[in-house]
Formats: structure tokens, sequence, C-alpha cells
């Protein structure tokens, strides 16, 4: 389908959101892991799930004793099925598609009672789309249920947009409650709420649209890294939704001119900048990142402070 030929859906006013934030991962000298359960904890407050091990999570660069060390932490604080993880196996170009690596991390996630959010991988997406389809649903043979995820190169190189027949497909395995689209493009967004309208009302888009968080407007849902700058400025824009107050817009474009600021290219610096932000907000004691992730000039530190101070005033 020619996705700029999609109509945009109608505004769907006074909705139930259901907000996913992605848990950042902060660093000292190695994990802080007493800032990481305090950031959890506040998500969870706020009326948000906590994801976990995702993008933010810096889960391509983590290894198996950090990851399983989140889950149990985060198992502790947000009980069972009351937060969604990141299911990545890590291969190289050129591998095939190995439903074992994925049995481990899901069947990891599923013992501390989190939710899998499966990442794509070499193998998985370097494959037909009936191929595709057919992987997922051996995934739903390892699980009661899980949350797809589309992720756009600009994220990972091993991210793939699937076509919408593709999508369709697995839409349709019952143990798959929804799917995180990560393309950055509403058109492509909008193509799947149409499908899923049509075929699975019951089933979540969550938008990943960093750059675009009022698809909530049109019926997506989100997992956003965005999310985890200001877990209480999304919780409270959502229920300005819920109840119809117009406050929702100039809160969500403060929120939009963060988004827009912090996923500049190159992209996957966001997660600094998310540091940075929540250490100005004083809700973590560094801004440092992972070692091997991308850095942001600290010249960006003056201008966060700035659109704190308009998100205060927005919620004020």
């Amino acid at each position: 389908m020619n996705t700029s030929s999609i109509s945009t859906p109608p505004i769907r006013h006074k909705r139930q959101i259901t907000g996913i934030s992605a848990i950042l991962l902060p660093f000292k000298a190695g994990v802080d892991w007493k800032g990481f359960e305090a950031h959890t904890r506040r998500t969870k407050k706020c009326g948000l799930m906590p994801a976990i091990n995702m993008d933010t999570g810096y889960a391509n660069l983590i290894g198996p004793a950090v990851r399983e060390e989140a889950l149990s932490r985060a198992s502790s604080i947000a009980g069972e099925h009351g937060f969604v993880a990141g299911a990545f196996i890590g291969d190289k170009p050129g591998d095939r598609w190995d439903p074992r690596k994925y049995e481990k991390q899901v069947k990891l996630i599923t013992r501390y009672g989190g939710v899998p959010v499966i990442f794509q991988s070499y193998g998985l997406i370097h494959q037909t789309g009936k191929a595709i389809v057919s992987a997922y649903r051996q995934i739903a043979d390892m699980c009661d249920s899980f949350i797809g995820f589309e992720l756009g190169k600009m994220f990972m190189p091993f991210g793939t947009i699937y076509d919408a027949d593709t999508f369709r497909g697995i839409m349709q395995i019952k143990q798959c409650i929804g799917c995180k689209h990560s393309s950055l493009r509403r058109e492509s967004e909008w193509e799947r709420l149409a499908i899923r309208d049509r075929e699975r009302p019951d089933f979540k888009v969550f938008t990943g649209n960093d750059l675009a968080v009022d698809m909530v407007m049109y019926g997506s849902d989100y997992l956003l890294g965005l999310s985890t700058f200001a877990p209480d400025a999304f919780a409270l824009r959502d229920s300005y939704w819920k109840c119809g107050d117009n406050r929702f817009y100039e809160l969500n474009d403060v929120l939009q001119y963060l988004g827009f600021f912090s996923f500049r290219a190159p992209v996957p610096a966001y997660k600094h900048s998310a540091a940075q932000f929540l250490k100005l907000r004083g809700w973590i004691e560094s801004n440092n990142t992972h070692p091997r992730a991308r850095k942001r000039p600290a010249s960006d530190i003056p201008i966060l402070a700035g659109i704190l101070s308009m998100l205060e005033e927005k919620m004020s």
C-alpha cells in the first residue's frame, strides 16, 4: 500500500490511553541500581507500566547479568504482569532465525512475571513475510502473551518495518496482544490502526513515534522512550485527554518539543539526553550513560533546563 494515500483517521476524544514507559538504565561509574529502582517505582506510581531492558535500557549493550538483575528488581517493584521487558537476542548479520535463542529470553522474562516485547533480529527479519509470521507463531507457543515490535533502522540496524500483510499476520496471533511501531512515520502507523480497527479492535498499536506523541489522539497507545524523561507529565497529559480537558494540547506541545530536541540525529543519543534531563530533575545522581552509547554535548543541558521550566509551568 502507498502510505502517502492513507487518510487521516478520526480523532478519538475522551479515550483511556494505555501508557508504557521504557525505563532508562542510569549509570554512575557503573549501573546506578538505586536510581533504576526509584525511576521504575516512580513510573509505576504515575500510572504508566514500566518497560525494562528496552532500547532505553541499552538492550543491545548490556550483558546477561545486568539484564537479569534489571528483571529481578523490576519484578520486586511492579509485580507479576505489572511490567513488560525486551526479549533481545543479539545475533549477527547473516545469522539464521533461531527460536531457541528467543525461547531463552522469553522464558527468562516470564519467570520474573513480565510480558515479553520481541526485539527484531537479523535472523528474524531476513526471511519472507510468511516465514516471519511463522516465527512469531513459534514465539506464541513459548508464552501466554507478548508484544511485537517493529523498529526502524534509525534506532537499530537489525530492525525493519513490516509490510501490511506481515503486520496483519502477526496481529492475528492471539497471544500477540499488541505491537510497538517505531517507524517515526505517521502514515505507517495510521495504516496499522485502520487494519486493527477492521480486524481486531482489542489489539494495541503502541506508538514508538517520539516525533509524534499526539498519535494517541488517533487511537494509538504508546510504548515510548521519551516518556522516561517525564512519566508524570505523560500521565497528566493522558488524564487530560480522557477528561476532554484542553490543557492536553499545550502540555503535549511541550513534550513534543522535548522529543524533537532529544531525538534529533544521531537518534540513539536520546538516551544520554534522558540522563541529562533526569539529572536536571534531581531524579538520578549522574548524567553518565553506558560507556559504549552515543553521547550528547554538555551544551544541551541549558536547553533541556529551559524545556523543563516550560514543562513545569504547564503541569502547575
